[in-house]
Parts: structure tokens; sequence; C-alpha cells
């Protein structure tokens, strides 16, 4: 099939609407970066693709054209269900966005978004993509990549969504980093210590 796709594109034919069907959910993880960016975004107004499969270099290229795709229909409501399918390569800038607008999303949509980008939603953007569902969020605290989430959140935040969501910094604390000193810094540490150390005894 790859082979198929990329003699097809060596004989000069555009990645349609037709050929995108052709090529449909089943292979379009195949095609490679110079293949996707050659896409005509209005092409996909009338194809039928889902790339959740897809590596998330496809998705990030797949859903910046279904953004330029369906651009005309951004304010309607329509929009969501019509991006649905792309949003696994949604940046958290255009998420942050659509929390505004009510779009209930699926806890098993969010669990598929990119990782970076949902690790900087808020608390409250959550709450507006999940909408009706944020109850079920609960379910998935224990698991990748909702917990990670939460780790990253203060918990006084969390319970202001009053859904039991457990797992974030409590008021008080802070996250520490481990800094990490150049290989010859060894024996400055080891000197820091004993001087702390020597204090002690005084």
């Amino acid at each position: 099939a790859s082979a198929a796709i990329k003699r097809y594109m060596e004989l000069g034919h555009a990645l349609n609407a037709t050929a995108l069907d052709a090529i449909g959910t089943k292979y379009v993880c195949l095609l490679n970066a110079t293949q996707l960016k050659a896409i005509d975004p209005a092409s996909l107004r009338l194809a039928s693709l889902n790339p959740s499969a897809c590596s998330q270099e496809t998705k990030n290229i797949l859903y910046q054209k279904a953004k330029e795709a369906f651009s005309d229909q951004h304010h309607l409501p329509a929009y969501y269900e019509l991006i649905l399918p792309y949003l696994g390569g949604a940046p958290a800038a255009d998420l942050k966005v659509l929390s505004k607008d009510d779009v209930n999303m699926n806890v098993s949509t969010f669990v598929t978004l990119r990782r970076d980008s949902l690790m900087l939603l808020t608390p409250g953007e959550v709450q507006g993509l999940l909408g009706v569902h944020l109850p079920e969020l609960a379910q998935w605290q224990s698991r990748a990549p909702v917990r990670d989430w939460l780790a990253l959140q203060k918990q006084p935040e969390l319970d202001k969504l009053r859904v039991g969501l457990t797992g974030g910094v409590q008021e008080g604390y802070i996250n520490l980093v481990t800094p990490k000193f150049p290989g010859r810094s060894g024996a400055l540490v080891l000197g820091v210590s004993r001087f702390f150390r020597g204090l002690s005894c005084l």
C-alpha cells in the first residue's frame, strides 16, 4: 500500500478527497510527512479519516490541515464534531479555546490528546472541555495521562471541581526538582555536606 501511494504521487496525482477516501483510515498512517503536507486542506472536508492510531507527527500535521479545512465553521456548533477525529494533534492553545465552547468532550477522547498539550491545561479548562462528562474523570485518576496531569495541579483547585479528584499538590507544598551538578562538582557537594555536619556538632 505504501509503495502504491508513493507511485501514485510520483505520477503527479494529488491526494484529493477521492484519493484520501481510497487510502482511508486503514492506510492513512502510512503517509510520510512530505505526503501529508501535500494534502489540500479542502480535501479533508469531503474525506473520512481517523488518524488516532497514527504517530504523533501524523496527528499533528493532519490536525493543522483539518483546522484550516474547517476554519470557516470555527464558531459553529458543528465545528467540534468536524475537528474531533483530528484532536489528537491539537496544541494546548487550541484546546484552551475549545474549552470555552461547551463541547462536552468524552473522557475517552480527552485521554488521547497530545500529552504535552494536556499537561498545560488548568482544572477550569479541563472542566470546560469535559462538561457533563467531568465526573467520569475520577475513574481515570490512577492511570496515565490523567494521573500525571493531576500531579501538576494544586489540590485545592481540584477540590473546586467537586468530583473527587485526588493526587494534586497539597496547600503549602511545592514540587522540588533535584539539581544536576556538573561532573566535577562532587567535591563541592561533599564539602558543603561536611560543613553542615560540622555546624550541627557546635
